[in-house]
């Protein structure tokens, strides 16, 4: 059962270290995952799921607990692991979506609830994304999701995906979802809007939407802006 969730962005900005002299411009995104992950701790889950994205070249489905991920793809020497566990990493690596959940996970100490992962196809179905929630609330009595994922890209002239008017209230819609743990809201994202937005939490979102259904959580929306016209959210479920 799903006992708590954090949803955050993925960007891997959120690494001081990739971002550089940008660095502080996300500080206040880095603090509000901190407690996002705070409620996690809180929650005393027997697991801990990271979900996100898979990106380009990565094959969806399920990272195991240890493996290996880096930054080295921005010039940065940094490189993480999903979790704690002894011997060698398992092979494969991260995707970048959840790289950026486990530097998180560490930066908090992370050491709750063993971690495991679920890289999401992009174009998953709404049903389909539901049903694997459904699966992932049922692996254990006390479940908890680390969420990992961003809203459109396509906020700012300077966007990664150009200005597009439909953007905003795309992304007004998704926080007022996230901020009232509104499971109906987030499955009723549409996809082929979500696609042409560049939005890359939609399927991360709506996995979580299934994962929460009947488990009677509360929201709070920690943060919420689009800082280089990406729309990016913390939330946390409990």
């Amino acid at each position: 059962m799903l006992v708590a969730a954090a949803v955050c962005p993925s960007p891997p900005l959120l690494v001081p270290d990739v971002a550089a002299g940008a660095a502080p411009e996300l500080d206040a995104a880095r603090t509000a995952c901190a407690d996002a992950l705070g409620v996690l701790a809180a929650s005393r889950p027997e697991v801990v799921l990271v979900v996100g994205p898979a990106g380009p070249g990565d094959r969806p489905g399920t990272v195991a607990r240890g493996t290996s991920g880096s930054f080295e793809g921005f010039g940065v020497d940094a490189r993480v692991r999903l979790g704690v566990t002894e011997g060698p990493a398992p092979e494969g690596r991260l995707p970048m979506a959840l790289a950026v959940g486990a530097w998180l996970l560490d930066r908090a100490g992370w050491s709750v609830a063993p971690v495991e992962g679920l890289a999401v196809d992009t174009g998953m179905s709404a049903a389909r994304c539901a049903e694997t929630g459904r699966e992932l609330a049922g692996r254990a009595h006390r479940v908890a999701l680390l969420v990992m994922g961003d809203g459109s890209a396509c906020r700012s002239l300077k966007a990664p995906g150009y200005l597009d008017e439909r953007a905003a209230p795309f992304d007004e819609e998704a926080a007022r979802a996230l901020r009232a743990a509104d499971t109906a809201g987030l499955a009723a994202l549409d996809e082929s809007l979500a696609r042409e937005l560049q939005v890359a939490g939609r399927a991360p979102w709506q996995v979580l939407a299934g994962a929460a259904e009947g488990a009677g959580l509360t929201g709070q929306l920690l943060y919420a802006d689009a800082p280089y016209g990406v729309g990016y959210f913390v939330a946390a479920w409990s």
